[in-house]
């Protein structure tokens, strides 16, 4: 496999840790050692490792059969629970991860609207899709204005022609926004919008800058599309409920699995009517050999009815206490970092000033190295965090285990730190 594995999020230097075996909020890696996971595969397992309740369901489903080429009941179920919880969930379509979710949401505003171009923010990540994997990390010198963003394709797979189709603006600046959109209003089929975006730096959307895109939105006859692939977790009724706002459609994954392989497209009856197959077929062809795969379906369904108001609320005090503990850590340090987040998510920043936008996030490379360090140094601490400083609670997590991040990264901190 090239560079040792087939995911480049998880690869570390010299090599990563391979997990052997979880448990509740624990990792246990191939050598036997034990870990707090403040991972939890990037907010998949919102209900932490082997939750006896899913793996109840998912056993369940796998003992009736793990896939077929009809659809099942399962997938029914699934929508029926999405679809009750968020008002602008009218109807679902299910797929494997969140990158074909935007990918099909795309293709949905794209058909829908009969035009062509794309708009998101400069440093949002919507996955791997040509389109949206413009300007996730834009380095100086590429980026063009501050007011201005360029749009900066993400690597060398990523061909510069695409670039034509993708208008970028900067996150939270209404007024930059509003003008470069209203710039390629005639074009638009839809504006994407994080709004607590974790490459971004976890930094949640202003109301000024929600509102703005959505007046432009509606003005213009844009879709606007909600990207809570992470986000979901916020509320019972998703981040557009917890900031104020409706979206035309919606996408999702991760905690919806139920931690298998997941990804969802929701939104207006009428825009999702573009999959249809009845009649003369659809307008946008949408296949998959695991789409809604039932045992995904029974996890999925299982994780979302154990995630009540209740247990979100558990979550968010959760993560008030981790992100309390970090800076904690950071002040007796004396390092000049912060940490940022909401409800049960939080990242470390190896930086000062205010956190606004894509660019005040950006660290140095030798503040990334050092916060590698950093984090490098956890796992020989008992803690499990990704290299980049990001990291969630789960509903199995207790106050121990957020006491203990604070006391490793003080520990961890006052081993590296200059």
């Amino acid at each position: 496999m090239p560079g040792g594995n087939t995911r480049s999020t998880v690869f570390r230097e010299p090599y990563p840790v391979y997990a052997a075996r979880g448990r509740g909020s624990r990792i246990i890696d191939v050598d036997g050692v034990e870990r707090i996971d403040f991972t939890n595969n990037y907010t998949a397992l919102v209900h932490g490792h082997a939750h006896p309740r899913i793996v109840k369901a998912a056993r369940r489903a796998i003992e009736r059969g793990s896939c077929f080429g009809t659809p099942t009941e399962s997938e029914i179920r699934l929508a029926e629970a999405l679809t009750e919880r968020v008002p602008s969930f009218e109807q679902v379509r299910f797929m494997n991860s969140g990158t074909e979710a935007v990918m099909m949401a795309v293709k949905a505003a794209r058909a829908f609207t009969g035009r062509r171009k794309i708009a998101k923010c400069e440093g949002a990540y919507h996955g791997g899709y040509d389109f949206v994997d413009v300007s996730v990390a834009p380095r100086e010198g590429l980026w063009g204005p501050p007011g201005d963003p360029a749009a900066v394709p993400s690597g060398a797979g990523t061909w510069p022609s695409v670039t034509t189709d993708t208008v970028i603006v900067p996150f939270n600046d209404a007024d930059a926004a509003t003008r470069i959109l209203s710039a390629h209003a005639r074009d638009l089929a839809a504006v994407i919008i994080d709004p607590l975006p974790n490459r971004l730096g976890l930094i949640p959307a202003s109301a000024e800058f929600l509102n703005a895109v959505q007046r432009f939105c509606k003005a213009n006859d844009v879709l606007l599309i909600s990207d809570e692939v992470i986000s979901f977790r916020l509320h019972r009724a998703g981040a557009q409920r917890k900031f104020g706002y409706a979206a035309d459609l919606t996408v999702l994954g991760k905690l919806i699995g139920g931690g298998f392989p997941v990804g969802a497209l929701a939104g207006r009856q009428e825009i999702m009517a573009v999959f249809d197959s009845r009649g003369t077929g659809p307008l946008v062809a949408h296949a998959g050999t695991f789409n809604a795969n039932p045992v995904t379906m029974a996890a999925g369904l299982a994780a979302l009815e154990l995630l009540t108001p209740e247990a979100i609320a558990t979550l968010d005090e959760l993560g008030a206490r981790c992100r309390e503990e970090i800076r904690r850590a950071i002040t007796g340090s004396g390092v000049p970092w912060q940490v940022s987040g909401m409800g049960s998510l939080f990242r470390i920043h190896p930086i000062t000033g205010p956190l606004r936008d894509y660019r005040s996030t950006r660290a140095t490379p030798k503040a990334a190295r050092l916060l590698a360090m950093i984090m490098m140094e956890l796992l020989n601490l008992g803690v499990f965090i990704d290299a980049g400083g990001f990291g969630c609670a789960s509903t199995v997590m207790d106050e121990g285990d957020a006491a203990h991040l604070g006391s490793a990264l003080s520990a961890a901190l006052s081993a590296e730190a200059p």
